[in-house]
Formats: C-alpha cells, sequence, structure tokens
C-alpha cells in the first residue's frame, strides 16, 4: 500500500486512541465488518473517501484533517488556482485534488477526481449526506442504488450518497470530474 495510506491509517489509529472508542464503534459508523476497518487502520487496505467522511461526520473532524493530516485555517475564504489543489493518489487508478482544504468548518468537500481506466468491476461504497459529480472530461458509469448511467463531458449527476455507487471510466480513457460531497 502506498505511503499515503500509511499515514491516513495513522491518523485514524490516532483519533481512535485520543477518543477512547473502540474499532466496532468505528466500524458500525462506516457500516463495514470491524475486520475490514481494522485493515485500513493498520494501513493494509485502501480506505475508501466514504469511510473518511463517516468518521469526519460522526466525531467533527475536518475530511482534509483525515487525509493530509492538517488542519484547515482560512474561515473568510480559501483560494485554489488551476492545478494547485492539496492532491492525493489512493491508488494508481484514483486521483483525488482536494479544492477547499485550507477552509475550515466547510458544509461541502469539494475534489477534483481523476479515475484511471481499469478492466476491474465497479467498487461500491456509500456514506453519509449527498453527492454531485460533474464530468470535466472523458465519460464515466456511474453506479447508484442498482441504477448504471453513463456520463458524458458535462453531465452531471445528483444523488443521496447513502446509497451503494461507484464509477468507472469508460473509452480506455482517464475521466475527471468535479465531485462534491456535502
Amino acid at each position: 500500500m502506498n505511503e499515503q495510506i500509511r499515514e491516513i491509517a495513522k491518523r485514524l489509529s490516532g483519533l481512535r486512541d485520543l477518543l477512547g472508542i473502540q474499532p466496532a464503534e468505528v466500524a458500525a459508523v462506516c457500516n463495514v465488518p470491524v475486520e475490514e476497518y481494522l485493515g485500513f487502520e493498520s494501513g493494509e487496505k485502501d480506505i475508501p473517501v466514504s469511510v473518511l467522511q463517516n468518521i469526519s461526520k460522526k466525531y467533527k473532524v475536518e475530511l482534509t484533517a483525515l487525509l493530509f493530516g492538517e488542519e484547515p485555517k482560512m474561515k473568510t475564504y480559501f483560494l485554489t488556482r488551476a492545478g494547485q489543489g492539496t492532491a492525493m493518489e489512493r491508488t494508481r487508478a484514483y486521483k483525488y485534488q482536494a479544492l477547499a482544504a485550507g477552509f475550515a468548518g466547510r458544509k461541502a468537500d469539494p475534489f477534483i477526481v481523476t479515475v484511471e481506466p481499469s478492466g476491474s468491476d465497479i467498487h461500491l461504497n456509500s456514506h453519509n449526506g449527498q453527492e454531485f459529480n460533474y464530468v470535466i472530461e472523458g465519460r464515466m458509469l456511474l453506479s447508484v442504488g442498482g441504477h448504471e448511467l453513463t456520463l458524458n463531458e458535462g453531465d452531471s449527476l445528483y444523488f443521496d450518497a447513502t446509497q451503494p455507487h461507484g464509477m468507472k471510466a469508460l473509452d480506455e480513457k482517464p475521466v475527471k470530474f468535479l465531485a462534491v460531497i456535502f
């Protein structure tokens, strides 16, 4: 697993220790078995953003603090110049660029997400809240609550993020989209 995932895993473990809670409680918040959560916390398993989002909301910790290890400080505005958002590459297939990482008390988490083409099946996840996806480049297959939708450049979808959802790049080309998690 890559170093960024190991760093996030350390922050998860540290948060749980700080709050004095058991792995079973956090696993329940994330809707995953305890063994799977412990795999996240050990750094041996890729940690879906949906898991981090659930932990962030439940324990009132900024999502970007879990992702990048830094507390946001700005309260009036936070400017992200083109191509300058805080980046995280969880796996070779997914790259996240946080667009508001430095703004404290966000009500939404906007990301530019790039998904590389892959022959594997769509990995589904879910999290509390809602999500908005807007395709900037390429095409993707998006599965939401058992419905499969093809989104082209300029298409968008707003959905209930508690529904199992996931995406896949189409046409053997990467897809880049704006994802806003509420």
